[in-house]
């Protein structure tokens, strides 16, 4: 049974194009992985058949009656809610059918015969919907579903909008996953989760009856929970059978057939065009060239995509620092309330560390406090002699309007126009993305962003918080390639081993020290 269909999908903005000429059919219970490279239309996708984006061309059609649930990369959410409060909204439409009840149960005091039977009728069918959708354990649920993605450790009394963007997520995915929804629509649900609650998530969607479409980076997470493959290239979408290491093969092969097929077109053609040549001004053989040329004519030309800017990240090296680089003395940091126990480290030159735990235990507050961003509640923080910091932040600001050239040129004004067009081509941003406000990039294209003013600015002491979130596998390869060949030091907040397996010198795990666990 098809659930949604796509047809004649169009979609641009301004005269870069996104889509031509898509259509899509999603049956009942598939488990499809979204994937291209960043820029490609993943998101916009998502936009447009949720119905937040018009798409210049194309029709949408939803199954009736189908619930859609969609976890999108900026969801927004309201203050003055508790955390248990936005879980419990997911149970709305079951709250409104009880409420139709108890108002049917007051009416049958003075009903008719007539209008009694009628209402026994439709009382028992609430009541009988109400049990399959297991109304009267919704508490129950809400504890279960707080509990694996760790917000009962937060507390599910919280004003959501105290919490990280990590922990907001998790509140976001918490109540998707208690609708039920028909079709579930993830985009990034793995960015700000740490490694116990990807497992949880990732047994979630495997025992999963409904069908999903995820857009994810996460290889190993991708194919551990799919089952298809549709790959967003060149304004195109193309289904693949199985998880992401075998479209990978069939993609390969068929790269590799319409290239010789591309090869022997283009010996054809030339062979032809030089017949033309030779043989039309010669009357024993000018109907040959014509047959020829009419040939030629009518030939369906192959043409091959052009190839992806990959980007090349390469450090600026600055002088070399002292030999400790951040050294503290009974640090504690938070905002109202204390983060951590009082904390003595220190972080020697040459040192790779990076810092894991779950969401919202204080990772991304202690850099800021190490950066002098935010001041600690108690202790101190020494930084050491001739250091020169990179900082790469988790998000960029939604409401910046510049252009991606104005903003890297506003941080590096001495640049002339094309050494700002050829940085940013070096990360893999096409001249469609320079010319584009910041606003409307994808998030790995927004990171390629950030990559670009960390990139062309000499550091010894790179703080990096959650540097892979949104990129795609070839900027994520490229990045872990610099920073091996980084001479500097490295302190870095990150949930993905395989991205710093062999790369860091220490790992830290900070729940041992937050006051939030």
């Amino acid at each position: 049974m098809s659930i949604l269909n796509v047809e004649h999908l169009t979609h641009g903005f301004g005269d870069r194009a996104i889509f031509h000429d898509v259509s899509f059919r999603l049956l009942k219970g598939e488990h499809i992985g979204l994937v291209g490279a960043n820029g490609e239309g993943k998101s916009t996708f998502m936009n447009i058949i949720t119905g937040k984006l018009q798409p210049d061309e194309g029709k949408i059609e939803w199954a009736k009656n189908v619930r859609v649930g969609y976890l999108d990369q900026h969801t927004a959410l309201e203050k003055g809610m508790t955390v248990r409060e936005v879980l419990t909204s997911a149970f709305g439409f079951l709250f409104g059918m009880e409420a139709q009840m108890n108002e049917m149960y007051e009416k049958m005091a003075e009903a008719t015969d007539e209008e009694m039977a009628y209402y026994m009728e439709e009382t028992g069918v609430i009541q009988e919907l109400l049990s399959a959708h297991d109304f009267y354990m919704i508490d129950a649920k809400v504890e279960e579903v707080g509990r694996a993605l760790g917000l009962a450790d937060i507390g599910l009394d919280r004003d959501v909008t105290e919490l990280s963007g990590g922990q907001r997520t998790k509140v976001l995915l918490g109540k998707l996953l208690l609708e039920k929804p028909d079709i579930l629509l993830l985009d990034e649900p793995t960015n700000y989760l740490d490694t116990n609650h990807i497992e949880w998530l990732k047994r979630y969607l495997n025992d999963y009856e409904n069908a999903f479409i995820l857009i994810s980076h996460d290889i190993p997470f991708l194919n551990s929970v799919i089952n298809l493959i549709y790959h967003m290239d060149n304004q195109e979408l193309n289904r693949y059978v199985g998880d992401y290491d075998r479209f990978q093969e069939v993609y390969a092969v068929k790269k590799a057939q319409l290239e010789a097929a591309y090869n022997r077109q283009q010996k054809e053609i030339a062979e032809l065009k030089d017949f033309v040549a030779r043989n039309k001004a010669r009357v024993a053989t000018r109907n040959m060239a014509m047959s020829r040329q009419k040939k030629l004519d009518k030939m369906d030309l192959i043409e091959l995509a052009a190839e992806k800017p990959k980007p090349e990240f390469h450090f600026l090296e600055a002088r070399t620092p002292g030999r400790y680089l951040v050294e503290t003395h009974d640090l504690v940091i938070g905002y109202d309330e204390p983060l951590s126990a009082p904390l003595n480290f220190q972080m020697e030159r040459g040192e790779r560390i990076v810092l894991t735990g779950a969401n919202g235990i204080g990772k991304t507050t202690l850099l800021k406090s190490i950066l002098g961003l935010i001041p600690p509640l108690s202790g101190t923080v020494e930084l050491g002699d001739y250091l020169e910091i990179g900082y790469f932040e988790q998000e960029m600001s939604q409401d910046i309007e510049t252009t991606t050239l104005e903003e890297l040129w506003k941080e590096f004004p001495g640049f002339s126009q094309f050494e700002v067009r050829a940085a940013l081509a070096k990360c893999g941003l096409t001249t469609k993305h320079i010319e584009s406000r910041v606003k409307v990039l994808s998030g790995g294209e927004q990171a390629k962003l950030r990559l670009c003013k960390l990139i062309n600015r000499a550091s010894n002491l790179l703080v990096l918080d959650e540097p892979t979130n949104h990129l795609d596998v070839d900027a994520k390869e490229e990045l872990k390639r610099a920073l091996l060949a980084y001479k500097g030091s490295i302190l870095m907040v990150c949930h993905e081993p395989e991205f710093y397996e062999g790369l860091a010198t220490k790992v830290w795990d900070c729940s041992q020290w937050t006051t939030r666990v």
